[in-house]
């Protein structure tokens, strides 16, 4: 029996530390509070700025490499048109502030729902100003906006968890790893179906809106190592001991240049692939399916993609708070640790970047301190996550019983 009261959490508490937060996240952008380090706002005055333009002429950027994202990134970077009234980088910063309280409000709706609680929004809260002013000037907010609204629809809707799952990744890419969780039977076929449908109507109209929609994938495959990634801190030591290469800004970000890079930058794929590898593996083992699963697998999933790409780019973690809010929103989850980790790594990205930037671009002790710092967390948070995945979903012993699948809190048949 329920009494219709809101659970522990949900008060005026979480709107409050989220107003502040954000409002000093405003003032950053705005440029009311000076944060060290270059300035962030940058990519949305002039890169995003400089796309619009093209986007109103009628085409993709063709002939601009740091044009890295899918087809449906035009969308975001379009989106200030909605208000005509304001300039375009106040008119987006306030877009980013409408689609965070929308994330904040999804939450916690969900957590009145029986069985979900009210830490998912707090991770939320607090997570997201613990990457500084960055995560409100890239899109990235907004594409985690969808992530969640996928999540939490596809606790009820596997259908709504493909659609939105297909329109993320035609925003950027990895939504599409939101599928790889879905309960196996009825719902898979429903979500993957729903998501491949959505996706190719959605691409189809996207290459006949302008062209130029799918240029990017040839200047993604030609990127390199950035500074930021797990495979540069090959690089960060190898220059105190007279590696000869050289930092250059190339693709948008700062990459390194010279001996062995291409090597490392190929290590870095097959580390991918090896991810990717796993997954699949898990997924054909996996027998016990719970309301969290699909959070918890893309958690995971999303977590492994990171740490093995060639960039990890500040605002890429602001897809990992999103996603762990979703996992703690849900009572037992075994994703609280890797959480915690995600949360600590955000706040050690703020002092990489933009405070301690110039020291990861010299490669000097506290850059490479603050690197091997963040991105061992980010990769313990990972291997954390992939063994809880496992050892929840996967029997013990080949051809053992496994738990019962357990949709919107009662249990259900395991599907096989």
């Amino acid at each position: 029996m329920t009494t219709g009261r809101a659970p522990t959490g949900t008060g005026a508490w979480p709107y409050a530390v989220w107003a502040l937060t954000r409002l000093w996240l405003l003032a950053c952008v705005f440029k009311v509070v000076t944060v060290p380090g270059p300035d962030v706002t940058v990519d949305v005055s002039v890169i995003y700025r400089g796309w619009y333009e093209v986007l109103l002429a009628g085409t993709y950027p063709l002939d601009d490499v740091t044009w890295q994202y899918p087809p449906g990134a035009a969308l975001a970077v379009l989106s200030p048109a909605l208000l005509p009234f304001w300039e375009y980088a106040t008119a987006f910063f306030v877009l980013v502030l409408v689609c965070d309280a929308l994330v904040l409000g999804l939450l916690l709706f969900a957590a009145r729902r029986p069985g979900i609680r009210a830490a998912g929004a707090w991770v939320w809260v607090v997570g997201v100003p613990l990457l500084g002013p960055t995560v409100y000037a890239r899109y990235d907010l907004m594409v985690t906006a969808v992530a969640v609204a996928a999540l939490l629809a596809g606790v009820r809707r596997p259908r709504a968890l493909g659609a939105l799952a297909a329109f993320g990744a035609l925003l950027k890419g990895w939504p599409a790893l939101l599928l790889v969780g879905v309960r196996k039977g009825r719902p898979t076929r429903a979500a993957w179906t729903s998501a491949a449908l959505s996706a190719a109507g959605l691409a189809a109209a996207f290459a006949l809106w302008m062209p130029g929609a799918f240029a990017f994938l040839a200047f993604q495959r030609d990127r390199g190592t950035e500074i930021e990634s797990l495979g540069a801190l090959v690089f960060h030591l190898a220059r105190q001991f007279g590696w000869e290469g050289r930092v250059e800004l190339r693709y948008g970000s700062m990459e390194f240049v010279g001996p062995q890079v291409e090597l490392v930058s190929t290590l870095a794929l097959g580390l991918a692939v090896l991810a990717l590898g796993w997954l699949l593996l898990w997924r054909l083992r996996a027998l016990s399916f719970t309301v969290r699963t699909p959070a918890e697998a893309a958690f995971t999933a999303v977590l492994l993609f990171t740490v093995t790409s060639r960039v990890i780019s500040p605002q890429y973690v602001v897809w990992l708070v999103g996603l762990a809010a979703v996992c703690l929103v849900f009572r037992g989850t075994a994703m609280t640790l890797p959480a915690v980790l995600v949360l600590v790594a955000a706040g050690v990205t703020l002092l990489e970047f933009p405070v301690g930037f110039v020291h990861v671009v010299e490669s000097d002790a506290r850059g490479v301190t603050l690197l091997v710092v963040r991105n061992g967390l980010l990769v313990a948070a990972s291997l954390v996550a992939a063994r809880r995945l496992w050892r929840s979903t996967v029997p013990v012993r080949p051809g053992a019983e496994a738990a019962p699948n357990v949709v919107g809190g009662q249990p259900s048949r395991v599907a096989r």
